[in-house]
């Protein structure tokens, strides 16, 4: 089941064709652990920072093993804290998508204890308290004008990787379908998604199909980090493949999608100083954003992070330190200013997307590795902005007509 475009648009529209434009929400003081620490000054001055960069959303993250320490028990203090937090975002202009199910965050594993030796995947009770935890927020926030839907979990296909949660692609395709309808019967109309990262989309190791992703819920969700992707060590920066990896992510999405207007989401993407430098960090934001904004049916684009975490927190990776766009203080980084500047011209001048008239045929029965993926970035080298067609659909007129295609490339 998915929410059809046209709903998604009639409640939270795209301002003059612009994409939406907007962070994912670290906590300036105390990171997530904030559900537990309260300080609602303290986020809503955070909230007033991300809004004079010029976004319109965030998406935000709660910790399960705060919200659900027991299958049997939901908070109600974490529960009234998530309604204050859209509250304190409604007051600032925001829209809010609430991750749920976390699980995997900035490199920590979540997991709550209950847990232990269960699969989360299949196991009947383990599911069932997810769908429980879904409903009980539902029922809080479902009518709230800044919810703008369920994002079930950040990248879930990292919790299939630890012990315990092994699943072959039938079962984990089934727990995304039976998660995301559920969350379209409890709060319908609303933007529901499964935020996976790249793994499922460019490799056969994650046991969730990329038909799955782009079939199911209201969007088609993409997080495109140059890291972890292994681009950045594969290509080096600058160079095509760092600057148009969001674009190539994609446009493969489209590739599996049924709908050809269904929308996209470029949920996640950021660089780090260890990996680039600092300066280049701002320039690599733009370009990454701008080649992003040359896809069609682009929904949104959602930084990784609104801000730094403080390093007085122990125990993150180096490279978590220094994501956001501001500082621990609210001060706008270089890359926070670049893209203000963007966000602003193009909400005078709304970016065109590329006519995509010629495509790379993709092998169905491959994964789509960097082989595949270095055609692309060739093309746009050429000065071509390719789409992405699989063989399977390749003698689909139809389908073929619908995306504008007129010539497919089997490299």
């Amino acid at each position: 089941m998915s929410t059809p475009r046209s709903a998604i648009e009639a409640v939270f529209p795209r301002p003059a064709g612009t994409p939406r434009f907007g962070v994912n929400y670290v906590p300036s003081r105390g990171w997530w652990y904030s559900w537990l620490d309260w300080e609602p000054s303290a986020m809503a001055a955070d909230l007033r920072a991300v809004a004079d960069l010029g976004m319109d959303h965030i998406r935000i993250h709660c910790l399960w093993p705060v919200f659900q320490a027991n299958p049997g028990h939901i908070s109600g203090t974490a529960l009234a804290r998530l309604h204050s937090l859209l509250d304190l975002a409604d007051e600032c202009g925001l829209d809010v998508s609430v991750t749920v199910l976390n699980g995997w965050l900035s490199g920590f594993y979540f997991r709550p204890a209950w847990q232990h030796g269960v699969n989360l995947f299949t196991d009947p009770v383990a599911v069932a308290a997810q769908l429980d935890l879904l409903a009980a927020m539902a029922e809080r926030i479902a009518a709230h004008p800044r919810f703008l839907g369920f994002d079930i979990a950040n990248e879930p296909n990292v919790l299939a990787h630890y012990a315990g949660n092994d699943i072959t692609t039938s079962e984990g395709d089934a727990w995304t379908r039976r998660l995301l309808n559920h969350c379209e019967a409890i709060a319908p109309g609303r933007m529901h998604v499964a935020g996976f990262d790249h793994e499922p989309w460019l490799t056969d190791s994650a046991p969730f199909s990329r038909e799955i992703l782009a079939r199911t819920g209201s969007a088609t969700p993409l997080h495109a980090w140059i890291e972890f992707t292994g681009a950045l060590k594969r290509y080096g920066y600058p160079s095509t493949a760092t600057h148009h990896l969001g674009e190539y992510l994609l446009e493969l999405a489209k590739a599996f999608q049924s709908d050809p207007h269904r929308p996209l989401w470029l949920q996640e993407f950021g660089a780090a100083p260890q990996w680039i430098s600092e300066d280049a960090v701002a320039e690599f934001t733009e370009s990454f954003t701008a080649a992003a904004l040359s896809c069609d049916q682009l929904w949104g684009v959602t930084w990784w992070a609104s801000h730094d975490i403080d390093r007085g927190l122990a125990g993150f990776a180096d490279l978590e330190y220094d994501l956001g766009l501001l500082t621990t203080e609210n001060q706008v980084k270089p890359a926070g200013r670049r893209l203000a500047t963007l966000i602003d011209r193009l909400r005078q001048q709304p970016p065109t997307p590329a006519t995509r008239t010629t495509a790379l045929l993709l092998d169905d029965t491959r994964a789509p590795d960097w082989t595949f993926a270095e055609r692309f970035f060739s093309l746009v080298d050429e000065g071509v902005r390719p789409a992405i067609v699989r063989a399977s659909h390749q003698d689909d007129a139809e389908h073929i007509a619908e995306r504008g295609i007129t010539k497919i490339l089997d490299l």
